[in-house]
């Protein structure tokens, strides 16, 4: 049952204009460059944000001496106001898809190990079906995705919910976890030897993920229950580019999927330390924002992505998820 307050600040007061105030104000962090990327002067702006916080009773903005800070309730009014704005573009975006048949946008984000197979076999998929489609891929941390997807920036993500108060809102399909191995040059000196022990592997320098990442704080847990200090040799990167070259030209060692790193094995380049990590990350899989109808472009996606997924992970595509 809807509050009916809300229905009254939503009808009688929220405007469009506030809700590009809203956005702008989160990028820039100053009524004047907001309303400037508002196109509107700077007496105005500060007009239509005094209308909302008296509408809603509460600050939205901690305003300092060299700009506007969101207040806990203006954040929540921030990402609320980039999803309707981003549901207002992706309406026009489907009725010019239904005009001109299928075609339009799709806006995916997605964690590296998936970006090395399961993507790219989908969007050639996709292509074959619906050549008039245009895809987006953005790859980062799940973290940085899931914001943008709950913000309407993205339509889906391959990654992992890690924040319970986001969970609420978006609907997840497991696709597969992520075992992690040791990868190394294939002429690295420990590539015959027998019995290695962590112990040993210490010793060598490593190829770390950055600290906070949930990666390095497995490891560094991996470490601490042997006993054991950190690497004392390291570099922190999670460019795979650099990780490849830098494990290629030294000896140094790295915990990775051998997904992202298969066709430099396959040719000889890197190979796999015989020590078990023990190591698997947490489920990925495809999480998309509940309530929110896709427009056809995207439920293409959506489609040919569960196709690609159930020969990679030999496993029945998923259901459609209820919306």
């Amino acid at each position: 049952m809807s509050d009916p307050r809300a229905d009254r600040f939503v009808r009688s007061h929220l405007k469009t204009r506030h809700l590009v105030l809203l956005v702008e104000l989160g990028r820039h962090g100053s009524i004047l460059h907001a309303a400037q990327a508002a196109n509107l002067t700077q007496p105005a702006a500060s007009k239509l944000l005094g209308e909302l916080e008296h509408a809603l009773g509460v600050p939205l903005f901690e305003r300092l001496p060299r700009g506007v800070v969101p207040t806990s309730y203006g954040e929540v009014l921030i990402r609320r106001a980039g999803a309707a704005l981003s549901e207002m573009d992706a309406a026009h975006q489907e009725i010019m898809e239904l005009l001109s048949g299928l075609s339009g946008r799709v806006a995916v984000g997605t964690v590296m190990t998936p970006s090395i197979n399961l993507l790219p076999q989908t969007v050639q998929l996709l292509k074959s079906r619906y050549s008039r489609v245009h895809v987006s891929i953005t790859v980062d941390s799940s973290k940085v995705l899931i914001a943008r997807l709950r913000a309407g920036e993205l339509d889906m993500v391959i990654g992992r919910i890690l924040d319970s108060d986001s969970a609420n809102e978006l609907h997840f399909e497991p696709l597969t976890d992520e075992p992690h191995s040791l990868i190394a040059r294939a002429g690295h000196p420990l590539v015959n030897q027998a019995d290695l022990s962590l112990e040993q592997l210490v010793q060598e320098g490593w190829i770390m993920p950055p600290a906070g990442s949930i990666l390095r704080d497995r490891l560094t847990a991996l470490f601490l229950s042997h006993g054991l200090d950190q690497p004392a040799e390291t570099v922190e990167t999670t460019a795979l580019p650099m990780i490849t070259n830098l494990l290629i030209g030294s000896n140094m060692i790295s915990a990775l999927p051998e997904e992202l790193v298969r066709p430099y094995i396959d040719i000889g380049l890197l190979t796999v330390l015989p020590y078990d990590l023990g190591l698997r990350m947490d489920w990925y899989g495809i999480v998309t924002r509940k309530q929110h109808k896709l427009s056809p472009g995207a439920q293409a996606m959506l489609t040919t992505l569960r196709d690609v997924a159930a020969t990679l992970y030999q496993t029945a595509p998923a259901p459609t998820p209820a919306r």
